[in-house]
C-alpha cells in the first residue's frame, strides 16, 4: 500500500515539475518576443520629377515598399521644389520639403543638398539608387529596438482636410512628424530632364506637421492635386533631438 502511494506521489510531483517546466519556456518566450521587438526603420527620400537621377531612385524605393511592406520599414517620398526652375514643375514638390533637407544638411554638415538623397531614420544618409547602401541600412536597423510607440486614432477626412488625433507613448522624445501619403502616382513629363518620359512615384509625401506635444489633434490640409481616388494614409515618426529615428507607425485611411 505504501508503494503504491509513494508511486503516486512521485509521478504527481513529475507532473507539477513538468507544469512549471512548461510556465517557464512560455515566460521565456514571451520575454524574448518583447527583446527582439525590432525597431523602425523609416526611408525618407528626397527626390524630383525634373531630376534625370532621381527615376532610378524612385524605383529602389518602391521595391523597399513592396518587399517589406508587412514588417516595420516605412517609405516616404520628399518633393523639393529647387528643381522647378528647369522646365518642369513637379505637382508634388514643396518648399517646406526642400527646407526639411537642409535641416538634415546642418545636421551632416553638408554644404549643398541634392537629389537623390535618401535618409534612413535620420542617422545617415547617401544617394538613393544605391542597393548596396540601401541593403547594409535594413540589415543595421533591423538590429535597433523601438523606443516609442505612437497611437493614431479618430481619423476623419473631407474633401479639404484630414483630421485625426496622436499619442506618444515612451520616455525619449523630441518631434514627432505626422504625415499625409498618397500610395502612388503615375506622371508623363513633358518637360524638363525627364521629359517624354513616365515616371512612378511611391509613398508621396502630401502634407506634414511636425509637433513637440506627446499628444494631441492634427488637422492637415489635403492639397488639391489629390484625387478622391487616391489611396491615402498617415505615416507618422518620433525623433530624438539629433533627428534620429526611435519610432514609426502607418495607418491607412
Amino acid at each position: 500500500m505504501a508503494s503504491k502511494l509513494e508511486s503516486k506521489n512521485t509521478k504527481i510531483t513529475s507532473m507539477i515539475k513538468k507544469l512549471i517546466l512548461s510556465l517557464t519556456i512560455i515566460t521565456s518566450f514571451g520575454l524574448v518576443a518583447q527583446e527582439n521587438t525590432t525597431g523602425p526603420i523609416v526611408f525618407e527620400l528626397f527626390t524630383s520629377q525634373g531630376c534625370s537621377s532621381c527615376p532610378a531612385a524612385d524605383e529602389l524605393l518602391e521595391q523597399i515598399d513592396e518587399k517589406y511592406k508587412d514588417q516595420n520599414v516605412f517609405v516616404l517620398s520628399y518633393h523639393v521644389d529647387y528643381w522647378n526652375r528647369l522646365g518642369w514643375r513637379d505637382p508634388f514638390s514643396s518648399e517646406s520639403f526642400s527646407d526639411y533637407q537642409r535641416e538634415y544638411a546642418i545636421k551632416f554638415n553638408s554644404r549643398s543638398i541634392y537629389t537623390p538623397q535618401l535618409v534612413v531614420n535620420g542617422n545617415e544618409h547617401f544617394t538613393g539608387s544605391n542597393r548596396y547602401k540601401v541593403n547594409n541600412a535594413l540589415e543595421k536597423y533591423a538590429k535597433s529596438k523601438t523606443k516609442q510607440t505612437i497611437v493614431l486614432e479618430n481619423v476623419k477626412r473631407d474633401n479639404t482636410e484630414l483630421l485625426f488625433s496622436y499619442v506618444v507613448e515612451g520616455q525619449e522624445f523630441n518631434t514627432v512628424t505626422l504625415t499625409l501619403v498618397v500610395s502612388e502616382r503615375i506622371t508623363k513629363i513633358a518637360r524638363g530632364e525627364n521629359r517624354n518620359r513616365t515616371l512612378k512615384n511611391t509613398n508621396i509625401v502630401a502634407n506634414r506637421a511636425v509637433s513637440r506635444e506627446k499628444s494631441g489633434n492634427i488637422v492637415l490640409k489635403i492639397p488639391e492635386w489629390v484625387s478622391e481616388n487616391d489611396e491615402l494614409s498617415i505615416i507618422a515618426y518620433v525623433q530624438n533631438a539629433s533627428l534620429q529615428t526611435i519610432g514609426a507607425t502607418k495607418k491607412e485611411i
